[in-house]
């Protein structure tokens, strides 16, 4: 039995639907969903605060799903990617870096199906992220779930707005970091899998205000010098990315920009 994703026509009539209509026609698209066999299904774990979630505003273009990317819900089915991807804040949730990156690489490889793991939840520091942290653990555990169909090809990051409040925090961070990667490495059993980490937005706003993020820079520094240190790692720019008016969140344009160039330096980890 050929057991690449195959879309019946109320399936895809179901997925298109639920993004205009709601969760109740997205469970009925996803009885329909036949996965790949699992080394044909790319798994992509998704992880950090608010700029991965994403907070842009939902267009046209974001409500119709890929054939070929899928997401991981909250119940832990697969169904149509669609934003908001996450859910760590449903009333302000919206598009992120994942779908654009998803479908950067379900465009890539047309012999492939793409799983996206949504674990990031906005406002929360590295050390809930850290292998003793309960955001750490909740991920591991969704990512076990999901590797039961697919197979790991990479780890998304993106944050540091809460690690940029202190000048010792921004300075840690990319050893703090570091501790993270090794920890998924370990506990979800993928040695050498690529992880990809974001710079902060280049429009954050220099400040003297007591837990802004004023270091930053520091932070992106620290970014930026990963992949010398750590294996199989890539930092990708933010420069020319916008924010959506409040100077801390990535507008809807950037963050689909942001998950085209994660894709592009993902394909380049060595």
């Amino acid at each position: 039995m050929n057991m690449r994703l195959a879309w019946s026509f109320i399936a895809i009539v179901g997925a298109l639907g639920a993004a205009v209509h709601g969760p109740a026609k997205l469970a009925a698209a996803e009885e329909e969903i036949k996965l790949p066999a699992k080394e044909k299904f790319h798994l992509y774990l998704l992880v950090g605060q608010s700029n991965m979630a994403g907070r842009g505003v939902i267009e046209d273009q974001d409500k119709s799903p890929h054939p070929r990317v899928l997401m991981l819900t909250k119940e832990n089915t697969w169904a149509p990617a669609v934003d908001p991807l996450h859910f760590d804040k449903p009333q302000i949730a919206g598009v992120g870096l994942g779908s654009s990156f998803g479908r950067a690489m379900a465009e890539a490889d047309p012999e492939v199906t793409i799983g996206l793991i949504p674990c990031a939840v906005g406002g929360t520091p590295l050390a809930r992220w850290q292998p003793e942290g309960d955001l750490y653990a909740a991920a591991v555990k969704r990512c076990r779930s999901a590797q039961e169909h697919g197979t790991l090809r990479g780890i998304l990051w993106h944050q540091g707005e809460g690690d940029s409040g202190t000048e010792a925090n921004a300075r840690s961070y990319g050893e703090r970091l570091a501790k993270t990667i090794a920890g998924f490495r370990k506990d979800l059993e993928a040695p050498g899998v690529p992880f990809v980490a974001g710079e902060l937005g280049h429009f954050l706003l220099p400040t003297t205000d007591a837990g802004k993020p004023k270091f930053w820079k520091v932070v992106n520094e620290q970014i930026n010098d990963l992949p010398n240190k750590v294996p199989h790692t890539a930092a990708v720019s933010a420069e020319g990315l916008k924010h959506k008016g409040d100077d801390v969140h990535f507008d809807s344009a950037s963050l689909r920009e942001f998950g085209r160039r994660y894709a592009k330096a993902l394909a380049e980890v060595k």
